[in-house]
C-alpha cells in the first residue's frame, strides 16, 4: 500500500465565476521508503500540492479530490494534525527558514521541546546527534552559532536536522538544492538518500530539474499546468518518456545537446490559471499535437505501472 495516494486533486481560488486554477487534476502515488520526484516548470502546481499535503493552504483555497490519503487517513480531514508530527518540510531557502536572531541551539531545542517529549538535559544531546547525522562535523559549534555564521550548505543541513527532530516519517523537500552551488547540492541529495535508508523515511522531492530526479529519485510524477501528465519509475521515465512534455524536458537538458549546439527549449507559455482547458493542457506547445488534442481530454494510458495521458499512440515519437 502506498504511503501517499492522491487522485484527481483540484485546488482553486477566487469565485465560481472567475476561478484561479492552481491545480486542476493531480494524481500522485508515493511508495514507503522511497524518494519520489514531483517535477515541472514554475507554475505547474508542484509547491501548492505540497502545501496541501501539509495542510498549509489558506482558507480561501477550495480543495477537492477523489482520493487524498496519507497512510490510509483522509488528508482533507487530518493534514493539519499530521504536520510536524508525521509530515515535515524542507524549504528551498534555508536562510529564510531559520530565525536570524536565535542561535541554532535554541531553534533545535524549540523543535525538540514541541515534538520529542525529552527533558531539557536530553534535548541538547539529541540536537547534537541530529546535526551529526546530517554530516555536520562540529555539532557543538553549530549549536552555538547564528544562521548567518553558517554556509548555505550548513544551513540546509540544520533545516534537515529540524525536520528529523519532529519525528516525521514523510518529508516534503521543496527545491532543497536551488539556493546551493552544484557541489553542495549534490552532497545534500546524497544526504537525503542516506537518511531515507537509515531512518526509513519517505521523501517527496519537488523540483524543476530532471538531473535532480535522475540523481536521487526512485520514481517521479511529471506535472504540467496543474495536471499529472506522466508518472513511473525514474529509469523508465528517463529511458522511454511517453508524454511529449516529458520528452521536451529531457531534450532541453544540456547533456542531451551536442557540444557547441544551441540548447533546446519548449516554445510557448504554460496556460494561464484563469484559462479554460478543454483538451490536453500541453496541446498549444506540442509539436505533435492533433486536432483532437485541443478538443478532448487525453486518455489515461498505462504500461507496467508507467502511466501517462496522451491522444498519441504509444509508439509515437
Amino acid at each position: 500500500m502506498s504511503l501517499v495516494e492522491i487522485k484527481g486533486l483540484s485546488i482553486r481560488f477566487g469565485s465560481l465565476h472567475n476561478p484561479i486554477h492552481a491545480v486542476r487534476h493531480v494524481d500522485l502515488s508515493i511508495e514507503r521508503g522511497t524518494i519520489h520526484g514531483l517535477i515541472g516548470e514554475s507554475g505547474c502546481g508542484k509547491t501548492i500540492s505540497g502545501m496541501a499535503l501539509l495542510g498549509l493552504l489558506p482558507q480561501s483555497a477550495r480543495v477537492s479530490a477523489d482520493a487524498f490519503r496519507f497512510d490510509g487517513l483522509n488528508l482533507l480531514d487530518v493534514a493539519k494534525s499530521l504536520r510536524g508530527r508525521r509530515i515535515a518540510m524542507i524549504s528551498q531557502d534555508p536562510a529564510a527558514a531559520l530565525n536570524p536572531v536565535l542561535r541554532i541551539g535554541r531553534q533545535m531545542d524549540d523543535v525538540l521541546k514541541s515534538h520529542s517529549g525529552l527533558p531539557r538535559f536530553q534535548r541538547r544531546a539529541a540536537a547534537e546527534e541530529l546535526l551529526a547525522a546530517t554530516g555536520l562535523a562540529d555539532p557543538r559549534r553549530v549549536l552555538k552559532s547564528y544562521p548567518h555564521q553558517l554556509s548555505g550548505g550548513m544551513q540546509q543541513r540544520v533545516v534537515i536536522a529540524q525536520a528529523l527532530a519532529t519525528g516525521a516519517d514523510f518529508i516534503i523537500a521543496d527545491e532543497p538544492t536551488t539556493a546551493l552551488d552544484v557541489t553542495v547540492g549534490a552532497q545534500v541529495l546524497a544526504l537525503l538518500k542516506r537518511l531515507v535508508q537509515e531512518r526509513a523515511l519517505t521523501v517527496l522531492m519537488i523540483t524543476h530539474d530532471m538531473d535532480v530526479v535522475a540523481e536521487c529519485c526512485d520514481s517521479a510524477t511529471v506535472l504540467y499546468a496543474g495536471h499529472t501528465v506522466e508518472a513511473g519509475r525514474t529509469e523508465e521515465l528517463l529511458a522511454a518518456p511517453r508524454h511529449p512534455y516529458t520528452q521536451a524536458l529531457l531534450a532541453a537538458l544540456p547533456d542531451a545537446v551536442p557540444r557547441g549546439e544551441r540548447l533546446a527549449s519548449i516554445e510557448g507559455h504554460i496556460p494561464s490559471p484563469f484559462a479554460v482547458i478543454e483538451g490536453c493542457p500541453f496541446a498549444s506547445r506540442c509539436a505533435s499535437a492533433l486536432a483532437v488534442c485541443r478538443e478532448a481530454k487525453p486518455p489515461e494510458r498505462d504500461d507496467r505501472n508507467h502511466g501517462w495521458t496522451c491522444h498519441l499512440e504509444p509508439h509515437h515519437g
